[in-house]
């Protein structure tokens, strides 16, 4: 199976499932993300980043459902680790640092933390809390840091259950497009 088809069957399958305390499916969400990222002109990687962000809620020794248990199943890098034998840094790191986007933004903008989701504070409380200042300074300076904000920002964005998005087939020549050695 070529990496697309995987992926669309991911999303087919398991992204029907609820997305942990939130009022839309796994494969909503991520569509949702890619949707703004979009709207928002974004380059096609950072729009793939943002279709993808929560692939590693699929993969892993942990599982979604057990983050939402309390045991932090690391899934930007479980996901982005997955992502790379297909696709580029631009993709895959961003998707890494979308996690440590939002413990970022909870230490440096006021209020930020304040509009999560409950669902996304509880999180935030599993996956380490805000960031200290220093863990803030190096996580600003990091390659792919700004556009993993981005992503963080879709990503809380993308929870409306009357939301009116493209189906995953709508990103396939996008994500072709960002294969590396056409997919092998």
């Amino acid at each position: 199976m070529n990496p697309i088809d995987a992926l669309a069957r991911l999303f087919a399958e398991e992204g029907t499932r609820d997305y942990f305390g939130e009022p839309v499916s796994q494969a909503a969400h991520m569509l949702q993300a890619a949707a703004l990222a979009a709207r928002d002109g974004a380059p096609e990687p950072l729009v793939a980043a943002a279709l993808l962000h929560d692939i590693g809620h699929f993969h892993g020794l942990h599982t979604g459902a057990d983050l939402m248990r309390g045991t932090d199943n690391r899934h930007g890098d479980t996901g982005a680790d997955w992502l790379a034998r297909w696709f580029g840094a631009a993709v895959c790191e961003p998707v890494r640092l979308h996690v440590d986007a939002k413990r970022y933004l909870c230490a440096v903008e006021p209020g930020y933390h304040d509009r999560l989701s409950e669902a996304s504070k509880y999180t935030l409380s599993v996956q380490g809390g805000p960031m200290g200042a220093g863990e803030a300074a190096a996580f600003a300076k990091a390659p792919y840091a700004a556009d993993a904000v981005r992503l963080r920002r879709w990503d809380e964005a993308a929870k409306d259950p009357e939301a009116d998005v493209p189906p995953f087939e709508r990103y396939r020549p996008m994500l072709q497009r960002q294969l590396r050695h056409g997919g092998q």
